[in-house]
C-alpha cells in the first residue's frame, strides 16, 4: 500500500534575495563534511517525524502560524460545531461526512464575516498529515497537521470564509479527509473540532462593487464522492492531466477559478530536486529528479487559461521538524489558494453545454493534489448574458538550465518565464463590460552541490504577478493587481554516520511578499505584506525519525493596509518563545498611496497611511 497520502510535505514564504557573490563567499566558509556518501540522493526526506523531545512532565505546547488577525465586526457571532472527530485509523478510508445547514436562529441573517475554525489536539508521536475541508465539494481549507509530543500539543486555524457566503447559506454535505495511520510507534490520534462563526453585520450593507461582492454560485471542480481519500485530483507525473466537466448558468457575468495546490512524495521538496543529467551521470537511481522547476497549468476545453507557480510551503515535518515548534512554516496551517480570472472566456461557455477544466504540472513527480472552486456571479435581471473572447495569448514557459558539475560537485542555474493574457466582453444588465486578465511569472533557482553531494544549497525566487482590469463605456474602469515574490534559501550540510543514521545542519530563509492594488474611478489603495522566516537547526536522524537536535526560528510579519496595519516579531527555540512583540502600527518605510484622477486626465498623489 502506498503511503503517499499519509504525510504532508512542507511550508511557506516572504522576501529576501542573496547575491551570488555572498553565496560563494558563504560556501567558502563552510566546514568540510567528515564523511561523503556518494550514493546519497537527497537532503530532504518527505515525512520526517521526531520522537517526543519534551518529557511527559512538560506542559502541552500550543503551535501557531503567524498571520494577521481576521477583522471582525463588533457583533456577537452565532457559532455552530460542525464536526467533532478523532482521526486515527483513517488512511484509505472515505472522508468523514456531516450534514450542514445554514444558521436559522441568528437574530440577523445579514452576516458581515464568516469564520471557519479548526481546533485540534494530539499526544504521542506522529507524522505531519495533509488534510482538506470541503462543503458541497467546494474546498474551504487545505492544511497540515502539527507533529505532536508525548506531553501533547494543540493548535487552532481560523480562516475567513466570507467569500463562500452563497454556498454557506444552503444545505450541503461537509467532508473532511485526514489520512492518518496509528501503529505501536506512531501513536498520535488527532482530536478535531470544526466550528463556524457567523458575525452579523453592524449596518446593512450590500455592494455591487465588481471585486468585493461575493459570488452568487460556487461550483466544485473536484472529485466526486464516494472516495477512499480526499476530493482533490492526484497528478502523478509530468504527462498526467486530471479534469472535471461542468456547466454554468447562462446568465453569468463574471467567473473566477480558485485553485488549491499541494505537493507531496517525491515532489514535496521540488525546489531542491536535482537535474536528470546530474542524476544519470552519478548513477543516483533513487534521487527525485526533473530539476527544480514546477508550474501548475490550468486549461479550459483544452486551451491554457492560467497557471500557478506555487509558493514553497514547508510542512511541519519538513526539512527539520524541530524548526517548526511552536512556530510553523508560512502557509503550513492555511495553504494559499490562487485565483484565475475566467471572465474573458465566458463567451465560450455561456452556451448551456458541458465544458471541462484540466490540470497538469510541468515536470511533476508523484504526487500533487489539486482541485478548484469556480466562483460565478449571476445577472439577476436577465436569464441570459452574452460574451465574446476577443484576444488570448498563452505560450509555453520558457525554461533555461545551465549545468556545471564534475562528479557529485557543481552548481545549476535554472530560469523560467511565462505570460498569459486574455481579453473578452460580457453584456449584462450591468452594461457591456470588457475584462482584460494578465499573468506574468519569472523564476530563478541557483543550486550548489558540494562535499561530494553531502552539501546542498538552494537559492530561489519566484515572481508571480497578475492583474484584472474591467472597462465600461459609461463609467470608469476598475482593476486589481497583485505582485507576489516568494524567496527561498536553504543550506543543508549532511553527514552520514552509518547504520541508517545521519546528522544535518540546516539554515533556512522563507518569504512571502505581496503588494495588492485595487483601483476604481476614485483612485487606488495599496496594501503590502512582508512575511519572512529565518530558521537554524541541527538534527540527528535514524531512519525517518529525528532522535535529537535543536531548532530555532525568527519571524517578522508586517501587513500595511487601508483598513488596518499589523506586525508581529517572534522568536522561538526548542519549543520555547524567547521574544514576541505584536502591534498595529504601520511600517515606517511603507506608505500607502491614493491616486486621484483630475478632470483634465492628470493624477494627484496623496500619501498615507490611510484609515477607514
Amino acid at each position: 500500500m502506498s503511503l503517499k497520502n499519509t504525510q504532508a510535505t512542507t511550508a511557506q514564504p516572504p522576501f529576501m534575495a542573496f547575491s551570488l557573490l555572498s553565496l560563494l563567499v558563504f560556501c567558502l566558509l563552510l566546514p568540510p563534511s567528515t564523511t561523503a556518501n556518494i550514493h546519497k540522493t537527497t537532503h530532504f526526506i518527505p515525512g520526517l517525524t521526531s520522537h517526543p523531545i519534551p518529557s511527559t512532565n512538560a506542559p502541552s505546547t500550543t503551535y501557531f502560524e503567524v498571520t494577521k488577525p481576521i477583522k471582525l465586526p463588533r457583533t456577537k457571532p452565532c457559532s455552530y460545531l460542525l464536526l467533532h472527530h478523532d482521526f486515527g485509523y483513517t488512511y484509505g478510508k472515505p472522508p468523514v461526512l456531516s450534514k450542514y445547514t445554514p444558521p436559522s436562529n441568528c437574530p440577523s441573517q445579514n452576516f458581515a464575516t464568516i469564520v471557519l475554525e479548526w481546533k485540534a489536539t494530539c499526544k504521542g508521536t506522529q507524522y505531519d498529515r495533509i488534510f482538506g475541508v470541503w462543503l458541497g465539494g467546494v474546498e474551504l481549507l487545505r492544511s497540515c497537521t502539527a507533529e505532536p509530543t508525548t506531553a501533547g500539543i494543540d493548535w487552532t486555524v481560523k480562516k475567513d470564509v466570507t467569500r463562500y457566503y452563497s454556498l454557506l447559506m444552503t444545505n450541503q454535505t461537509l467532508a473532511v479527509y485526514l489520512g492518518n495511520i496509528v501503529t505501536s510507534t506512531y501513536t498520535g490520534i488527532y482530536h478535531v473540532n470544526i466550528t463556524i462563526h457567523f458575525y452579523p453585520a453592524e449596518v446593512n450593507f450590500n455592494s455591487d462593487n465588481w471585486f468585493r461582492s461575493g459570488a452568487d454560485l460556487i461550483l466544485p471542480i473536484s472529485r466526486n464522492l464516494p472516495l477512499n481519500d480526499g476530493l482533490w485530483f492526484e497528478i502523478e507525473n509530468s504527462t498526467d492531466v486530471e479534469s472535471k466537466k461542468f456547466k454554468i448558468p447562462q446568465n453569468v457575468y463574471r467567473a473566477v477559478l480558485e485553485v488549491y495546490v499541494s505537493f507531496h512524495g517525491d515532489d514535496e521538496f521540488w525546489y531542491a530536486n536535482l537535474p536528470n543529467e546530474y542524476i544519470i551521470a552519478n548513477d543516483l537511481t533513487d534521487a527525485p529528479g526533473n530539476g527544480p522547476f514546477r508550474e501548475v497549468v490550468v486549461s479550459l476545453d483544452g486551451i491554457v487559461v492560467g497557471a500557478v507557480w506555487p509558493f514553497t510551503v514547508i510542512y511541519t515535518g519538513g526539512i527539520n521538524p524541530l524548526l517548526w515548534r511552536p512556530i510553523t512554516g508560512i502557509g503550513s496551517f492555511d495553504l494559499p489558494s490562487y485565483d484565475i480570472e475566467i471572465t474573458p472566456f465566458l463567451g465560450t461557455i455561456l452556451d448551456g453545454k458541458v465544458h471541462e477544466f484540466g490540470f497538469s504540472v510541468t515536470n511533476a513527480l508523484d504526487v500533487w493534489y489539486i482541485d478548484a472552486n469556480l466562483h460565478v456571479w449571476l445577472d439577476k435581471k436577465n436569464v441570459k448574458t452574452q460574451g465574446q473572447l476577443l484576444r488570448h495569448k498563452s505560450l509555453p514557459a520558457v525554461i533555461s538550465s545551465v549545468l556545471n558539475f564534475t562528479d557529485l560537485n557543481g552548481n545549476f542555474l535554472t530560469s523560467a518565464s511565462r505570460s498569459i493574457s486574455s481579453t473578452g466582453w460580457v453584456k449584462s444588465s450591468h452594461g457591456k463590460i470588457t475584462t482584460n486578465s494578465t499573468q506574468s511569472f519569472t523564476y530563478s533557482n541557483f543550486m550548489v552541490m558540494g562535499n561530494d553531494g553531502d552539501l546542498q544549497i538552494v537559492n530561489q525566487i519566484i515572481d508571480f504577478n497578475d492583474s484584472v482590469n474591467t472597462n465600461m463605456r459609461s463609467s470608469s474602469s476598475q482593476s486589481i493587481e497583485s505582485f507576489k515574490r516568494f524567496p527561498l534559501y536553504v543550506y543543508s550540510d549532511y553527514v552520514d554516520q552509518g547504520d541508517g543514521t545521519y546528522s544535518d545542519v540546516t539554515n533556512l530563509t522563507l518569504g512571502f511578499n505581496e503588494k495588492r492594488v485595487k483601483a476604481d474611478g476614485f483612485g487606488f489603495l495599496v496594501s503590502s505584506l512582508k512575511n519572512l522566516q529565518n530558521a537554524q537547526g541541527v538534527m540527528l536522524v535514524i531512519g525517518s525519525s529525528v532522535v535529537s537536535g535543536v531548532g530555532s526560528t525568527q519571524q517578522a510579519y508586517q501587513y500595511d493596509g487601508s483598513k488596518f496595519c499589523y506586525f508581529r516579531n517572534v522568536t522561538s527555540k526548542n519549543y520555547t518563545i524567547l521574544y514576541d512583540k505584536v502591534g498595529n502600527t504601520c511600517s515606517k518605510n511603507i506608505s500607502l498611496v491614493r491616486v486621484l484622477g483630475l478632470p483634465n486626465g492628470g493624477l494627484f498623489l496623496l500619501r498615507g497611511p490611510f484609515s477607514e
